[in-house]
């Protein structure tokens, strides 16, 4: 019998601003991880596209539409997430500045934060950061 295996997308959402790129998070409403900074996003609804369902829970948590999203990683190592196996598409959007944030849906708070001064983060979102950082 084989074990159910989720499928969420996250978004990494950067702007540079003097020099400095900024990343926006959110704080998690739900355990696990309750009020833990992560990315914004979630999971993928039955008949929706990986990319189209990042920009869903990317507005749903922050109230950010983006027009544009690359793939730029699949992050799925046992035990990332404790609710049960997760696999996570990870979407890379840059944006030209720091737009006005409204947390949303299971989103406590949403905020921007220098990429290099993070606060800690739930999941395996540590290391998605650092696989997005090569990207730039």
């Amino acid at each position: 019998m084989r074990a159910e295996i989720a499928v969420t997308v996250d978004n990494v959402i950067l702007c540079k601003i003097e020099d400095k790129f900024k990343l926006v998070l959110v704080k998690r409403k739900n355990d696990p991880f309750k009020d833990l900074w992560a990315l914004p996003g979630g999971f993928v609804e039955q008949d929706e596209e990986l990319a189209e369902a990042a920009k869903r829970e990317l507005q749903e948590e922050t109230g950010l539409i983006v027009e544009k999203n690359e793939q730029i990683g699949t992050f799925g190592k046992p035990g990332r997430d404790p609710r049960g196996r997760t696999i996570s598409i990870v979407y890379l959007s840059l944006i030209h500045g720091e737009e006005q944030l409204h947390a949303d849906d299971d989103a406590a708070e949403a905020e921007w934060f220098e990429i290099d001064n993070l606060p800690e983060l739930a999941f395996d979102h540590a290391e998605i950061v650092k696989t997005a950082y090569q990207y730039l």
